[in-house]
């Protein structure tokens, strides 16, 4: 099979399972999951049937490089400052430290794993363990929008799990951007290398120039099909460059996304471009990740136990005590944390990412944890979510919002 028609078959079912099966799913039982696409892309894959065999992955590297700049340019895409400025600090403090003590809870324990339990060195085992910590902050906004469309609340749980899970997504991609940059081998820079500290610079720059550059191209731009071609053109450059640089495409493309949605008039025909094609992306990057992933890898039974089960303690625990540090536990209660044990599609991207820059065995073993704990909780999270709110202080009834505009 020719990896273009391979392409097409798995684009066009990826819109077919977004637009028909998924939404049915989440209107009729509120399950918003993505796993039997892992499942599929497994089964697909060399692992199983072999009808996706490594090198097709390999050969479609440059699409999911701009699927992961995609991703990043969506989350930069939520943080509009005048939006924001008119909006309580509180709730904001309360996510950032839920992230902070998610992300070191998390790296602690996988770092402690990595040295103590399988033998590694701590100047290898800082590497993946900051891969899982920053893996473990992203959470799942799918099911808060579902559960929000369909109790149709406002209240201050569900207002808190929205601005939760956009900074979660902010600070995985910022951490896991940094990673890359200092963890892979020096990059050339003619007669010299440049350092981790210089390759993070840049490719932070390359965000910005990016944004401001493609910002002028588009001035005041405001045709949907016009502005997709032209945030198409902007993503593929910048997340190309990254990949040359071999940093995550995830850093920069989220920068863009910040510049044009901070700067551009249209910035509602941006985020209306940049979502239409978030979900059939989503599926597209499961099928791709499933049919990359490899079994094995050095402990890796014990390294996917240990990650779910401390991502979800952590998330739990780190909500809970953000709300206690912060004066917000009357409002929230000790249990809203587990609206964030959703793990989506973000860990997706931040894991697929790390599988292709990293060929070492350990990969194997972060991989297959990270997609174990998609699989995990994906299927429950909107559940859990219903189940948070609704037992929370009763909620302010309100028209349902429009579908896509959930961000904080």
């Amino acid at each position: 099979m020719s990896a273009g028609i391979l392409l097409i078959g798995i684009v066009a079912g990826a819109y077919l399972a977004a637009h028909v099966a998924s939404e049915w799913l989440a209107r009729r039982h509120l399950v918003v999951s993505g796993a039997e696409y892992l499942l599929l892309g497994a089964l697909l894959g060399p692992e199983v049937s072999g009808l996706i065999q490594a090198s097709d992955v390999d050969r479609f590297a440059p699409f999911l490089t701009l699927a992961f700049g995609w991703v990043g340019a969506l989350v930069g895409a939520q943080f509009h400052l005048s939006d924001l400025w008119r909006l309580p600090f509180a709730p904001f403090a309360v996510a950032l430290a839920e992230a902070v003590l998610a992300g070191a809870i998390t790296t602690a324990a996988m770092g402690t794993l990595f040295v103590w339990g399988l033998g590694l060195d701590p100047a290898e085992a800082w590497i993946p363990a900051v891969a899982l910590g920053a893996i473990a902050v992203s959470s799942a906004p799918a099911g808060i929008a579902v559960v929000a469309r369909k109790l149709r609340t406002r209240g201050p749980v569900l207002r808190q799990l929205h601005v939760a899970t956009a900074v979660d997504a902010l600070l995985a991609i910022v951490v896991f951007g940094l990673l890359l940059a200092a963890a892979p081998p020096a990059f050339a820079a003619g007669d010299r290398m440049l350092s981790g500290a210089e390759l993070s610079l840049v490719s932070l720059g390359v965000g910005l120039v990016g944004g401001a550059l493609f910002h002028l191209f588009l001035g005041r731009e405001r045709q949907i099909d016009r502005l997709f071609i032209a945030l198409a053109g902007a993503l593929i450059l910048v997340s190309g460059a990254a990949a040359y640089l071999r940093v995550s495409p995830l850093l920069p493309a989220l920068l863009v996304g910040f510049v044009l949605v901070n700067t551009s008039p249209s910035r509602s025909e941006i985020r209306q471009v940049l979502g239409r094609v978030e979900r059939p992306l989503y599926f597209t990057l499961l099928i791709f990740a499933g049919a990359a992933w490899r079994s094995g890898g050095p402990g890796w039974l014990a390294v996917s136990a240990v990650f779910v089960t401390v991502r979800v303690l952590a998330k739990v625990g780190g909500a809970a005590l953000a709300a206690r540090a912060l004066g917000a536990l009357p409002r929230l209660g000790r249990g809203w944390g587990w609206g964030l044990v959703g793990h989506g599609g973000l860990a997706v991207a931040l894991v697929l990412n790390y599988h292709m820059y990293d060929p070492s065995p350990l990969s194997n073993s972060v991989f297959t944890a990270a997609l174990l704990s998609v699989l995990a909780t994906d299927f429950i999270s909107a559940r859990v979510v219903g189940a948070v709110v609704e037992t929370a202080s009763p909620p302010r009834r309100t028209p349902p919002a429009p579908a896509g505009d959930e961000r904080p």
